[in-house]
């Protein structure tokens, strides 16, 4: 696992003080965005684990399939709540990626809800 260096999801500070301890266990994102990009993250870093465990059990799949692309940004588009005192918010990102020869952008609106004091990833918009 990536330990050095600044963290995938672009937060500004290197990955041991950003998404690692999420990824780890050893904190829970403290928003609905932290856990969107701790998400973004675990794509990149291949935690595919992280992701079943961060999705809400009404709408996730029974495993995580994670293929050969490379993601290379994220953006933050838009944030609706998801704040420390919510139970739902909404996140909007861009994602850069490379599959195969081809780049693109993936654009979602990502809903989140608390669950037992737990951001969880709901479904896009």
């Amino acid at each position: 696992m990536k330990t050095e260096g600044a963290c995938p999801c672009g937060g500004g500070v290197s990955y041991t003080h950003c998404c690692e301890p999420f990824h780890t266990g050893q904190a829970l994102p403290p928003t609905a965005e932290a856990l969107m990009r701790s998400r973004y993250s675990a794509f990149v870093l291949g935690l595919a684990d992280y992701l079943w465990r961060t999705w809400h059990p009404r709408t996730r799949p029974q495993r995580v399939h994670l293929d050969d692309t490379v993601w290379t940004g994220l953006e933050i588009v838009d944030v609706v709540d998801g704040a420390v005192g919510d139970q739902d918010g909404v996140v909007e990102f861009m994602a850069g990626y490379l599959h195969g020869r081809r780049t693109g952008h993936l654009r979602e609106r990502s809903r989140f809800e608390r669950r037992a004091g737990r951001w969880m990833y709901l479904d896009a918009q």
